[in-house]
């Protein structure tokens, strides 16, 4: 079970995007969480991927209690969870080959030997031919990069995976493509996914469950856009 327990977050001090979220995510399970822009979901999901301290609050990862962040965070947990960001250029070194971006994690965690086949295997999977992997970021098309993100999401045969808006940016065809990668690693592997974005249809479709923002945080001050 991922549990994200009364969530309070923000980048300033006093300021809060994020006010007392409560969510949960069983193992195996597809959670959509469905927010207008600029409600804090992406906050809210950077906290579940272990990637931003929340003020208050506390996330448990099968019954024990998350105590680091980032680099900090135990390597059992950090390795746990899997994570694809909106927008992929922002995500990924400029400087590193596709098959390097997805091997960053095996290397990060001491584990080379691992690396030449598990590119070559998840390439495939998410449908990235092989004459694209020698190419860095500027060489290839949004899609095509998010494909390599998703690749390197789940190069550690992470527990939990936490899309924050993966497919905003692609176009028909390519989101169907990688939401399928995605189910059947959640079936094969028995994780558990949390997928937030604005797309009501999109995330029914994809997702055993879905639950609007206000059903998750409490209101704060910011204006958002109606759903």
């Amino acid at each position: 079970m991922l549990e994200l327990q009364g969530i309070t977050a923000g980048y300033e001090r006093g300021n809060p995007v994020v006010r007392d979220a409560r969510l949960t995510v069983a193992a195996g399970e597809s959670v959509g969480l469905l927010g207008p822009s600029g409600c804090g979901k992406s906050t809210l999901a950077r906290v579940a991927a272990l990637l931003h301290r929340p003020d208050a609050g506390n996330v448990v990862l099968d019954g024990t209690r998350v105590r680091g962040w980032r680099h900090r965070a135990p390597r059992s947990q950090r390795t746990a969870i899997g994570v694809v960001f909106q927008q992929p250029r922002l995500s990924a070194d400029p400087r590193l080959r596709l098959r390097d971006l997805i091997a960053e994690p095996l290397r990060a965690n001491g584990r080379r030997r691992e690396a030449a086949s598990r590119v070559a295997e998840l390439s495939e999977t998410v449908g990235l031919g092989d004459e694209l992997l020698d190419r860095r970021p500027h060489e290839v098309s949004d899609g095509q990069l998010q494909r390599a993100c998703l690749a390197r999401a789940l190069v550690l045969r992470p527990h939990w995976l936490v899309c924050d808006e993966m497919t905003a940016m692609l176009d028909a065809s390519t989101t169907a493509a990688l939401v399928a990668v995605v189910e059947d690693y959640r079936a094969s592997q028995g994780a558990g996914l949390l997928t937030v974005g604005h797309d009501r249809v999109l995330l029914e479709r994809w997702c055993d469950r879905t639950v609007r923002w206000q059903d998750v945080a409490a209101p704060h001050t910011a204006r958002t856009a109606e759903l």
